[in-house]
């Protein structure tokens, strides 16, 4: 594991935590990212029982997958609680007690360290928020451990060409960690084999984004909490000289006087198989010698 590129989750929480009531109104790509992997859940015959909105944000997912999935059970899972609360409809008493309220319960905690018991879950729908794990490998353990047989895990993440853009131009004024570290889209599909899933299916695409200035991603990133939480950051303000420099090399990128920010998406999805020793009868077990 690369150090520099290390998260730092209390510094990651905080950041999500301010960010809970700006982040519906700059949250374009998260929605729109949200929608295209809804429009492939569309082609997956399969009925979860109990659904987990893992890093489930104000909720717009979690909507979405209700509508789609009318009468089961979801979870909607964020690391900051603030988000939760966002999400969470403004009902009165008698509001909550009807069954539709009692289906859609929420969870403060990390997708690290999912707080589910094994085998507990149908369905796992994550949209943008693998790339906030330090342990991607862990994290996809655990999901294999809640998910119930013949479960299956959705997700879409970010990869290495994510501001690609903001990553040269910073380069070019200091040696600091300015973007978050992204991992490759054959890396993930590697893990998943790895972890015990199968029939993985990925893609990927890039959606480039533009803006009037480089303060506008600036800004625009920081309503929706994605700040750099690497260690590899520096601690204090960029110097002047370092912030020109970057704003400088980020200018020789503009196309028809916009700057890009390129988003590079990767979707997946996964099956959990039955287990090898449910599907071997008694007689194929004593052949294997695996029973006397």
């Amino acid at each position: 594991m690369d150090f520099e590129y290390i998260l730092d989750k209390k510094q990651l929480r905080n950041a999500f935590e301010r960010a809970s009531s700006s982040y519906d109104e700059a949250a374009v790509l998260q929605r729109e990212i949200s929608n295209r992997m809804l429009s492939r859940l569309e082609y997956i015959k399969y009925q979860p029982d109990v659904i987990l909105d893992a890093g489930s944000g104000t909720g717009y997912g979690s909507q979405q997958l209700l509508k789609h999935y009318p009468g089961k059970q979801l979870i909607a899972m964020d690391i900051a609680r603030a988000m939760l609360l966002q999400a969470r409809p403004n009902s009165n008493w008698w509001q909550r007690l009807l069954p539709a309220m009692r289906r859609h319960h929420y969870v403060c905690a990390d997708i690290e360290q999912i707080p589910f018991k094994q085998e507990s879950i149908g369905l796992i729908w994550s949209n943008l928020a693998l790339q906030w794990c330090n342990d991607l490998e862990h994290t996809l353990t655990e999901m294999h451990r809640i998910l119930r047989v013949d479960g299956l895990l959705m997700f879409s993440t970010f990869g290495p060409d994510t501001l690609k853009e903001l990553r040269q131009s910073f380069a070019q004024a200091d040696s600091f960690s300015h973007v978050n570290h992204f991992i490759d889209m054959h890396d993930i599909g590697d893990l998943l084999l790895h972890r015990g899933f199968t029939e993985p299916v990925m893609d990927m695409e890039c959606i480039t984004m533009t803006y009037p200035s480089v303060l506008n991603i600036m800004r625009d990133l920081k309503s929706i909490g994605a700040h750099n939480v690497t260690q590899g950051r520096q601690s204090g303000l960029m110097g002047k000289t370092a912030w020109r420099k970057a704003l400088s090399a980020y200018d020789k990128l503009r196309i028809d006087g916009k700057y890009p920010a390129t988003f590079e998406v990767i979707y997946g999805h996964a099956w959990k198989p039955p287990s090898r020793k449910s599907v071997l009868t008694p007689e194929t077990r004593r052949q294997l010698g695996l029973i006397d």
